[in-house]
C-alpha cells in the first residue's frame, strides 16, 4: 500500500464496497506495484500487461488517466524522483527506463541486469538508482552513465527492496534480509534469516531509520482478502476490511478484470491503542 493525501491505494482481483473509490481504466493484466507521487497527487500502476499507467488523482477520490508507457515484457516494479516528475520503471525485459513524465518527455533505459529486474528505489541523498534483480545483484547507477557505478552480490535472488537513507534492506529468496547502511554501501551492514515462515515478498523501513518490517509498515494487504492496520509500537491490529477475494464460487475467468481501489483511512481504524500489558489504572 501507499498514502497520498489521506488515500491508501490497494490492488485487487474483485470488487471492494467498503467505501473505496475504483481507479478507472485499470490495467489489464495483475497489478505488480503502486507509487503515489511525492509532490502531487498522481498515481502510477506496473501491470503484467507490459503497461505503465498514471491517473490523476482527485481530492474527491475519483481518478482520470494521464499518460502510460511500455515495456518489452511484464513491469515488476516503480518509483519516483524526489522531484515529484520523473518515474522509474523495471521488469521482466531485465531493463529500468527512466520516464520524464510530467514534461511529457520520452522513456529512455538507464539501467539493465542479465535477470529481470524485481525492485528499484531512487537514493536522492546520493543522486543514485539502486536497482535489484533476479540474476543475484545489487545495482547503483548514475542515470547520466551507461554503466554501474557499483554492482554489489546478493546471496539469493532479489525480492523486495526498502530505503530509508542512510538505511537500505533487501530481501532475497531464501528469506535472507541483508542490511545496508549507505553511508558505506559497499559493505554488508548485518545479515540476517527472516522470522517469517514464507518468502519475503515485501519490506519496509521505519520513517526513523532505526528499523524495518517484513510486511507494510501500518499497512498490510494479502491474499487471504483482507487489509490492515496496524499499530506497531503496541503490536496490535487496528481495523481489518475485507476486499470479496474470497468470493471464489462467484468468479468468472471470462469476465475477470484487474481493479485498484482509493480508501480513506478513517480515525477508528488508524487510532493507536495501548500498549500490552497496560490497564490504564492506577
Amino acid at each position: 500500500m501507499a498514502n497520498l493525501s489521506g488515500f491508501n491505494a490497494s490492488a485487487s482481483a474483485n470488487p471492494n464496497p467498503n467505501k473505496s473509490f475504483e481507479v478507472v481504466q485499470p490495467p489489464t493484466d495483475s497489478v505488480s506495484s503502486l507509487s503515489f507521487c511525492p509532490k502531487g497527487n498522481y498515481l502510477v500502476a506496473t501491470s503484467w500487461d507490459n503497461q505503465v499507467r498514471c491517473w490523476e488523482i482527485l481530492r474527491t477520490g475519483s481518478s482520470m488517466p494521464k499518460a502510460s508507457i511500455s515495456h518489452d515484457q511484464p513491469v515488476l516494479c516503480s518509483t519516483w524522483k524526489e522531484d515529484g516528475a520523473t518515474v522509474f520503471s523495471g521488469g521482466c525485459d531485465k531493463q529500468v527506463k527512466m520516464w520524464p513524465l510530467m514534461s511529457g518527455g520520452q522513456p529512455t533505459t538507464v539501467a539493465m541486469h542479465d535477470a529481470p529486474v524485481k525492485e528499484i528505489a531512487w537514493i536522492p541523498e546520493m543522486n543514485l538508482l539502486a536497482t535489484g534483480s533476479w540474476d543475484k545483484t545489487l545495482r547503483y547507477w548514475d542515470t547520466r552513465q551507461p554503466a554501474p557505478v557499483h554492482t554489489q552480490q546478493l546471496p539469493d535472488r532479489c525480492y523486495a527492496l526498502t530505503v530509508r537513507y542512510p538505511l537500505m534492506v533487501v530481501g532475497t529468496a531464501d528469506r535472507n534480509l541483508i542490511v545496508f547502511n549507505l553511508q558505506n554501501p559497499q559493505t554488508e551492514f548485518k545479515r540476517i534469516s527472516s522470522p517469517l515462515k514464507y518468502q519475503t515478498r515485501c519490506v519496509a523501513a521505519f520513517p526513523d531509520q532505526q528499523g524495518f518490517l517484513v510486511h507494510h509498515t501500518f499497512a498490510t494487504a494479502g491474499s487471504d482478502g483482507a487489509f490492515n492496520f496496524w499499530d506497531k509500537d503496541s503490536k496490535q491490529r487496528l481495523k481489518v476490511c475485507y476486499d470479496w477475494s474470497k468470493g471464489a464460487e462467484n468468479h468468472n475467468p471470462a469476465a475477470a478484470k484487474t481493479y485498484i481501489f482509493l480508501h480513506t483511512p478513517q480515525e477508528s481504524e488508524v487510532k493507536g491503542k495501548p500498549r500490552l500489558g497496560t490497564t490504564g489504572r492506577k
